[in-house]
């Protein structure tokens, strides 16, 4: 039997037969289960325990789920599956526009939830392999005499001049500056966007590339900083200096 501690699953659903039926069948598949059934409950593990992922049934008696999923992505990046009923597409758009991870439509097999779950639970690891430890402590990065500041969101030329960056820009700046002089592919780029809450879209990822090279390199047709690996992806092919 592995040592490794199995990935910790939030089941909140104020069914009690699903939520029973969803939590015996992980916890018998080699995932720890806690169950929940209201907000407050949800709140009070999440305090508790460190929660892998979050399986979250958007259509709770007398809360909205959706405000949950909006308060859990503001306080922290943990994957988040959302459970809808299959008339609920406007529901699922807008989760997934929250910056949910997946959705699974009712009525479902445990079997389908599960590898959903672990789906979503083999690009987190990958992230998380991919950068160093996160730093909350960090403020800012400098590379080639431009800082990008994490607190204020701004980004300094070498000349001292501020340039203005979208929400989408300077999540793919920040996300190169953490990950330098390594290759990311398209989807990397797009988890590590998500990781900083933007709203970055696949189609786009090649859009905000372009952008931010006009804005950062000095002959955006051959740039020296963001440099495009053909088949992979692209990578920022300059040393950065972390600040505290």
């Amino acid at each position: 039997m592995s040592s490794e501690i199995a990935p910790h699953v939030l089941v909140i659903d104020d069914d009690p037969a699903m939520r029973d039926l969803i939590a015996d069948y992980l916890g018998e598949n080699e995932l720890r289960v806690t169950r929940a059934a209201t907000g407050a409950e949800m709140t009070q593990a999440l305090s508790q325990s460190a929660i892998d992922v979050l399986v979250l049934d958007l259509r709770l008696a007398g809360e909205d789920g959706m405000d949950l999923a909006r308060q859990v992505r503001a306080e922290s990046a943990i994957p988040i599956i959302m459970v809808t009923g299959r008339k609920d597409e406007a529901d699922r758009v807008m989760g997934l526009a929250l910056g949910a991870d997946d959705s699974n439509t009712k009525p479902f097999s445990p079997r389908e939830l599960l590898a959903r779950i672990r789906a979503v639970l083999r690009r987190s690891t990958m992230l998380q392999d991919l950068l160093p430890a996160r730093d909350e402590k960090r403020r800012a990065y400098r590379f080639a005499g431009w800082e990008l500041n994490l607190r204020t969101r701004r980004l300094t030329s070498p000349d001292g001049e501020r340039i203005e960056l979208t929400n989408g820009e300077f999540s793919l700046l920040q996300a190169f500056c953490a990950a330098p002089r390594r290759v990311l592919s398209r989807d990397q780029l797009l988890e590590l966007s998500r990781l900083n809450r933007a709203e970055v879209y696949d189609r786009s990822i090649d859009v905000q590339i372009l952008r931010l090279r006009r804005k950062i390199e000095s002959n955006p047709s051959r740039p020296e900083y963001i440099r495009t690996e053909r088949g992979a992806g692209y990578m920022f092919d300059v040393p950065v200096q972390v600040l505290h």
